[in-house]
């Protein structure tokens, strides 16, 4: 049976064939904060993070719009106008609004954003965003839906930023296989040829994997028992990885433009007046 509940703030998508379930919380940034498969927690959550609404959340998945990483100097030019913008945009800070639910094949909710006075200061496009989460077996899709509600064409980047559970001392035996022969690090202008395989002994990793020649990325933790599958759409041009030492947590996360694209103009999407730019990310899991 598939179910879409509402509890305390939190909407609750469940599949009790495969014993999953998907945990929303439309106020704070839209943001899909628990993904479990029977007793198997997908994500991970920093609760004192969380627990304090003035900072932003690390765990789950934060929405990025209309920006995925940061700007120099966390500012951009639009006709001849500077505005600032923090990193990642203000999607995954600002309150969304459930507007439609369905238990239809599988379990989904609708989370939508509007533009509004706040967002016109420091991005000026009317817009709204309707993100759709699906959840179904032992899979969950996400369906971003960006619409230009204005009289010009409307520039932005979109992305996720999954926080995927591992225990650190596990990291140096996760296996990948990500569809990139090259990657850049955050604050780097040259790419490096990748191995397939990360330093764990780093402090901090921060790399986006770039010339992308396939839309599958596959991780093997075998200290869980899984694998994970994350699929995306040609949008996505760009998959960043990032880890730090002493967390137990990685990120994988596909973006449709890199940073300062705002600047740029990298790999920057635009949409019409009045058209919709619909963009696709599923994941899935299977247990060895």
């Amino acid at each position: 049976m598939l179910a879409v509940t509402e509890q305390d703030s939190r909407w609750i998508l469940e599949d009790d064939r495969t014993q999953a379930k998907a945990v929303i919380i439309p106020q704070r940034g839209g943001i899909l904060l628990s993904w479990s498969i029977g007793e198997t927690e997908i994500f991970y959550l920093d609760r004192e993070r969380f627990a304090n609404p003035e900072l932003s959340i690390r765990g789950g998945i934060p929405l990025l719009f209309p920006i995925c990483g940061n700007l120099v100097d966390d500012t951009y030019t639009w006709k001849d106008k500077t505005y600032k913008l923090p990193q990642h945009g203000f999607a995954r800070n600002m309150p969304w609004q459930v507007t439609d639910q369905s238990t239809l094949y599988v379990a989904s909710l609708t989370v939508s954003l509007f533009s509004n006075d706040q967002t016109l200061a420091v991005y000026p496009f009317p817009f709204r965003l309707d993100y759709i989460y699906r959840l179904g077996g032992n899979s969950i899709e996400i369906l971003c839906r960006h619409t230009n509600l204005g009289t010009e064409w409307m520039p932005f980047a979109t992305g996720i930023h999954p926080y995927f559970a591992v225990r650190d001392a596990d990291k140096p035996q996760l296996s990948f296989k990500l569809p990139a022969q090259t990657y850049v690090a955050k604050g780097e202008t040259t790419s490096q040829p990748f191995n397939g395989t990360f330093d764990f002994e780093q402090d901090e990793i921060d790399v986006a994997l770039t010339n992308l020649y396939d839309r599958v990325a596959k991780v093997t933790d075998r200290a869980r028992n899984l694998e994970l599958t994350i699929t995306y759409d040609s949008y996505y041009t760009h998959l960043i990885f990032w880890a730090v030492k002493g967390k137990d947590f990685y990120c994988l996360e596909p973006w449709t433009a890199p940073r300062n694209a705002m600047n740029s103009g990298d790999c920057l999407l635009t949409i019409a007046p009045g058209e919709t730019v619909e963009t696709y990310i599923s994941m899935g899991v299977d247990f060895l």
